[in-house]
């Protein structure tokens, strides 16, 4: 395996920064299929939004239309970034990046971070909500990845456990936020990674076993609110509290169902337009797809997920070193699992965590954090190809 040397010459260290970057081996199926979301993303956006902010703030139909086309500009100027800069550089900076992430996790909670909906996970910046917990989801897989990396031979015992220790800090801290969501992705990303390493079937089985007793142990300790604990169990009893838990997932069952094939129309939904979704622009925009949409809109959105999975899956493969494999994975296993409990959760087969939607929800953290690791895919195949 080829390691990286940071003492390296002048010469090297401005190739790793971007110099000679191969752009005739682009991932362009990547590229089409990130562009391609981030566009149905802004008209989603807009149209669940610009008869909402007149109506009920008094805005521009355009207000969040235009900060979303902003968030989208920045999250391309990241992706251009980390394509640009050796992906290896990333596992020299990774310890950093973390100690940096939960820090920030750590200031969060104190009166430096801002409280809404319940949860105080966000720092108020110019306006703007920074939320450290979405960049968690990247830094994490990176340094699961320059950790595992390194490790020669079979993962035993007390690697598991260091490995566990890296994971952990984290999670636990945005899951006392809480963000349930988030540490649903977080888990994700670091089994995934500790499975493409080759952890053993019994230390796996045991780590659910672990992770199942500090559920429980979370829920007898009231660290999960109980408006919180309904969104997790009422899918299970859709029939029951509509008013209260359910109301969410049977008004998105309506706006769904109400799409048909073909949909309303753009901007000719109903529901949509008259606002009965709650958070229909940010964790229930597939709501939108739906309703106006139909169902051929709804199988276009998940080809465009297909592509982009299908992609980073190749890139993963064809990483030159392990460290870019693991990185890679562990950025899919992030989109795969955000894709399918939002997608599931509208629907009424997943529990209601507020995960958003890679590129379509309306935020700038998380379109940021997801173009930021598009981009080191890019890099990752860009410079496996030489």
């Amino acid at each position: 395996m080829a390691q990286l040397d940071v003492t390296a010459s002048p010469s090297r260290v401005r190739e790793l920064l971007g110099g000679r970057i191969p752009l005739k081996h682009m991932d362009v199926g990547l590229l089409i299929a990130v562009l391609g979301l981030a566009v149905l993303g802004c008209m989603m956006v807009f149209s669940a939004t610009h008869h909402y902010a007149t109506v009920f703030f008094g805005l521009s139909s355009t207000y969040y239309l235009k900060r979303q086309v902003l968030f989208v500009v920045l999250g391309i100027a990241a992706m251009v970034l980390f394509a640009a800069v050796d992906y290896r550089l990333l596992k020299a900076w990774a310890p950093v990046a973390y100690a940096a992430i939960v820090l920030l996790l750590v200031a969060v909670r104190t009166p430096l971070g801002t409280s809404a909906l319940g949860s105080q996970r966000w720092f108020q910046v110019a306006g703007f909500q920074f939320s450290p917990s979405l960049f968690s989801r990247l830094v994490l897989a990176a340094m699961m990845a320059a950790f595992l990396s390194e490790i020669r031979g079979e993962i035993d015992a007390r690697r598991l456990v260091r490995a566990l220790v890296i994971a952990g800090i984290p999670m636990a801290l945005v899951f006392i936020q809480p963000d349930i969501g988030t540490t649903i992705i977080l888990t994700t990303i670091a089994v995934t990674e500790l499975v493409v390493a080759g952890t053993r079937a019994r230390y796996l089985v045991v780590l659910t076993l672990v992770a199942t007793v500090a559920i429980v142990g979370a829920f007898q300790l009231h660290i999960i609110k109980q408006y919180q604990l309904q969104r997790l169990t009422g899918f299970m009893d859709q029939s029951a509290n509509t008013q209260a838990a359910n109301y969410n997932l049977l008004q998105s069952k309506i706006a769904i169902g109400s799409g048909g094939l073909w949909g309303a129309g753009y901007l000719h939904g109903t529901q949509t337009n008259l606002a009965f979704v709650p958070e229909q622009y940010t964790d229930f925009v597939f709501t939108v797809v739906g309703e106006e949409l139909g169902f051929v809109g709804a199988v276009g959105l998940l080809a465009l997920y297909a592509l982009l999975l299908w992609r980073t899956y190749r890139i993963a493969l064809l990483a030159k070193d392990p460290f870019g494999t693991f990185l890679a994975t562990g950025i899919g296993a992030m989109v795969m699992i955000q894709m399918f409990v939002n997608i599931g959760m509208t629907i009424g087969i997943m529990p209601i965590t507020g995960i958003p939607l890679p590129f379509l929800s309306y935020g700038g953290s998380a379109l940021i954090a997801d173009f930021s690791a598009m981009g080191i895919l890019q890099s990752i195949r860009m410079r496996s190809m030489r």
